[in-house]
């Protein structure tokens, strides 16, 4: 199917269990080149019952089979989703981070191994696919008319300008959407900006903020929400070249920590905090070489 975009935008266009076989350390993975700011995405962090059964979720929808220390994870271009057995309180519906998104080139690819997408009967080439315990994802085909990014200013981003293609690859991500109370959505559109170094702008109808690997859309909650911690997606992680600068940055425009830099001796730096809205946040540096490969 041919993908159809609004007219602007056409125009402007770490462990290794003894029991892994054959692995492969590997010192870089395919996370996007950080911004000005050092920022880009990591991670999505999933707490399940079942660990096995979501991995084979995340790789029948096409990513690789990795590990990032001891925990299991899924690695797709440009973002890991990391799995951790628990107990978490609910799926992300009803939390503040509602749902994360992502592209495909057409849903018969996925259909075809097995995946079933149930689509948006109002918006074609839109769908959502359902993990073994319910945690809603996302996804969009190239026939979608909803994915592109028009930035404030007017200007082109080469990389922001990335949504305004079809895409190639079996899957890559594209936006986490956060509900926020009305009327708050341009406040956490430019609270983002501020903080990472987002590129301000519109994706369709939603306030966004966009970063390298992944898009931000903030929209009024049809409900009050909750923070994330403690649901399925208990947080997300954005990869910092600098942290332990970027950390002081932050705590200097008055962003406290909740969890001040670290850098363990054994593993990667580490930060943790919540915006104003509830998203639980883990700041990254070193994930990349956290990374083993093969199972």
């Amino acid at each position: 199917m041919v993908r159809r975009f609004p007219a602007e935008a056409t125009r402007r266009t770490a462990i290794t269990l003894a029991s892994l076989v054959a692995v492969t350390t590997i010192g870089s993975a395919q996370l996007a080149k950080p911004n000005a700011a050092g920022v880009a995405m990591g991670h999505l962090h999933y707490v399940v019952k079942d660990v096995e059964a979501t991995r084979r979720f995340w790789l029948q929808l096409g990513g690789s089979p990795i590990r990032v220390g001891s925990i299991e994870a899924v690695e797709f271009p440009e973002i890991l989703v990391l799995i951790e057995r628990g107990a978490p309180s609910g799926t992300s519906d009803g939390a503040v981070v509602n749902h994360v998104a992502f592209r495909v080139p057409a849903f018969v690819a996925l259909e075809a191994k097995g995946v079933s997408v149930a689509p948006v009967q109002q918006f074609p080439g839109v769908g959502s696919v359902l993990s073994p315990e319910g945690e809603r994802v996302e996804l969009f085909e190239n026939a979608a008319d909803n994915t592109w990014f028009k930035l404030d200013s007017g200007l082109r981003d080469a990389t922001a300008d990335r949504h305004n293609h079809a895409v190639t690859a079996p899957i890559v991500p594209h936006h986490i959407h956060l509900y926020v109370p009305e009327g708050r959505e341009a406040d956490a559109k430019a609270w983002y900006v501020r903080a990472f170094g987002g590129v301000p702008g519109k994706r369709w109808r939603y306030d966004a903020a966009d970063l390298p690997g992944i898009n931000l859309n903030f929209s009024a909650a049809p409900k009050p929400v909750v923070p994330m911690k403690g649901r399925m997606l208990d947080h997300i992680g954005f990869e910092v070249d600098g942290l332990a600068a970027f950390c002081r940055k932050l705590e200097a425009a008055g962003i406290r920590l909740d969890a001040a830099y670290e850098r363990p001796p054994d593993g990667f730096a580490r930060a943790r905090l919540t915006d104003p809205w509830g998203t639980n946040i883990e700041l990254t540096e070193g994930l990349r070489a956290a990374i083993t490969r093969g199972r």
